[in-house]
């Protein structure tokens, strides 16, 4: 079996490797020289845990290739799959397909022998139906069906989720189609993973609701922690009894700042997009959009209210720049909204990540920069943490207030309890469970 696959960023390359991982051979394709020359180097241009060895291994095996020449890497492929970028346009919130048609109309002269199409990128409903249409106008004769295969991988879990997926949904009226793509997912069937088979648009459909649905959990959990805060209730154990419940479960039902990367904000806005292409509004995916962007803004807003409104002059400590941890993914990470408002308001910053420095450059200016917590913490007027990564777990909290110019923490991940970092002498502001005072315990007893 013989696969080719358009494009080398996230989803193409972690896919590409995975496949070849099932015995398949595989190429994949990109414009990009020094991405490829990069890759054809050792050298993995995204981090992904586990992805370098599999890539190291895979190329080994001879199963794994990279070429910038389209027409050498489809030749003898079975499928071709294209998982290019559909970012958001600018001007509306639609995903720009431009790369996805450019990559048909391309290949389209270089079909030969019978090929199975495959869109892997995110793209709205109707995709796969233009894509066959260019495809037919750039080649009358090529025999060929189209698939859509959408991607679910989280990033950071990425190789795990490729290999034990939930499910695989495959889009195609084609019995033909359907036969290579069953093939080309042989091992994940033997494993009993469920095979669904739609029509091309419930395909193309099905990953934006389910997208738009986990936005959805985060921003309603989010919701409910600024109600417990208000109310002296614990949105930890809130979230806990509710995820027993088997019809709602506990997956993303965590309070935080907000959600961000490369797919929750792109696809939630394609997806009320589509709602009015087709006169059928989303409102509550279009309120999720709202919410989250009022929440990003809110945790800078929750900064400056600790320092009774002031922050000019004041050092503040960044601890986590990417969207999640186990990732360098920054896209639409909370810490591009918190970062900016901050020095807006007169904040000095101090950051440390322990992956997305690099891609964080790239974003921010006049950031002081660290290798690790602690120095981070050094001569600190307050400590936030926006990113759960393992290594801000287990910090010794009495060396970092010892370095601190005020014992000031705001964790806005809850990776710590309340009682251990008062213990040591914190001021400390999480999410969701803050206990209220004398006052508040007041005006609620009045409320209600």
């Amino acid at each position: 079996m013989r696969v080719a696959m358009i494009g080398t960023g996230y989803v193409g390359l972690v896919s590409g490797t995975c496949f070849a991982e099932f015995g398949i051979n595989v190429t994949c394709i990109d414009k990009d020289e020094r991405k490829i020359n990069k890759l054809l180097n050792g050298e993995i241009p995204i981090f992904e845990p586990g992805l370098d060895v599999l890539v190291e291994r895979q190329t080994s095996a001879g199963r794994l290739k990279f070429t910038t020449d389209l027409e050498t890497g489809i030749a003898g492929a079975q499928a071709v799959f294209i998982a290019v970028g559909t970012p958001s346009r600018r001007e509306d919130g639609h995903a720009d397909l431009s790369y996805v048609y450019q990559a048909a109309k391309e290949l389209a002269p270089l079909l030969k022998d019978y090929t199975v199409i495959v869109t892997k990128s995110t793209v709205p409903v109707g995709t796969a139906r233009e894509v066959e249409r260019i495809i037919k106008e750039e080649n009358p004769d090529a025999q060929f069906d189209v698939a859509s295969n959408p991607e679910f991988l989280r990033e950071g879990a990425a190789i795990e989720d490729f290999m034990r997926p939930d499910r695989v949904v495959i889009g195609t009226d084609s019995p033909r189609a359907q036969d290579v793509m069953r093939q080309i997912y042989r091992p994940l069937y033997i494993n009993e993973t469920p095979i669904v088979m739609v029509a091309p648009e419930t395909s193309e459909l099905i990953k934006y609701a389910s997208n738009a649905f986990l936005a959805t959990k985060i921003t309603f959990i989010n919701e409910i922690a600024n109600l417990c805060e208000k109310t002296g209730a614990n949105v930890q154990q809130v979230s806990k009894a509710m995820g027993l419940d088997g019809r709602i479960g506990g997956k993303f039902l965590h309070a935080g700042p907000g959600y961000g990367g490369s797919c929750f904000p792109k696809d939630t806005l394609a997806l009320a997009q589509i709602g009015v292409k087709h006169n059928a509004p989303q409102t509550i995916v279009e309120q999720v959009i709202t919410a989250n962007k009022n929440r990003q803004e809110d945790m800078a807003k929750r900064i400056i209210a600790a320092f009774d409104g002031d922050v000019k002059g004041k050092t503040i400590g960044i601890l986590g720049i990417s969207f999640k941890p186990n990732t360098d993914d920054v896209r639409d990470a909370p810490s591009l909204v918190v970062v900016p408002m901050l020095q807006q308001a007169g904040a000095n910053i101090k950051a440390y990540d322990p992956e997305a420095r690099e891609q964080a450059e790239k974003h921010f200016q006049n950031v002081d920069w660290k290798d690790n917590a602690y120095d981070v913490a050094d001569n600190a007027d307050a400590l936030v943490i926006l990113t759960e990564w393992n290594e801000f777990r287990a910090l010794s909290l009495r060396e970092i207030k010892e370095k601190m110019t005020q014992p000031l923490l705001l964790d806005f991940r809850n990776i710590y309890t309340e009682a251990e970092i008062r213990e040591k002498g914190f001021r400390y502001i999480s999410i969701g469970r803050q206990e209220i005072n004398a006052d508040s315990a007041a005006a609620l007893k009045a409320a209600v």
